[in-house]
């Protein structure tokens, strides 16, 4: 039972350490698109290389089980959703989201961060 117990606490601390480390990547990779996003086009190799990061960086997360979620027009779920908004639109169903603020990120099973989400109805 010793053995099983210290393994098993051994496995958890791992995959603590690993998400707070994830975590905290995450507000780079926001100012990366921002950056992309809002880019005024001065300087066309920089933002080619914001883009070139912000191709790498989703795929490197992905290989280590980092998923993003949170889509427009997925079913809001409070769980790992976070409604920051709501509106009143008669032609979409209670509780669709309308717009994704923020993505959210999810380790393996764990929620990272939740997704910042407009929510209708």
């Amino acid at each position: 039972n010793f053995r099983k117990r210290t393994q098993k606490e051994r496995e958890n601390i791992y995959g603590d350490a690993v998400s707070d480390t994830l975590a905290g990547l995450l507000p780079i990779l926001d100012n990366l698109q921002y950056a992309s996003k809002y880019s005024s086009g001065d300087s066309e190799k920089f933002i080619e290389g914001v883009n070139l990061i912000l191709g790498k960086l989703p795929e490197t997360l992905e290989k280590l089980e980092v998923k993003a979620f949170g889509e427009a027009g997925e079913k809001f779920d409070p769980a790992i959703h976070n409604a920051v908004l709501h509106v009143e639109d008669d032609t979409l169903d209670e509780g669709v989201i309308t717009d994704v603020l923020q993505c959210g990120y999810m380790y393996r099973e764990k929620v990272l961060r939740y997704a910042m989400v407009k929510v209708a109805n």
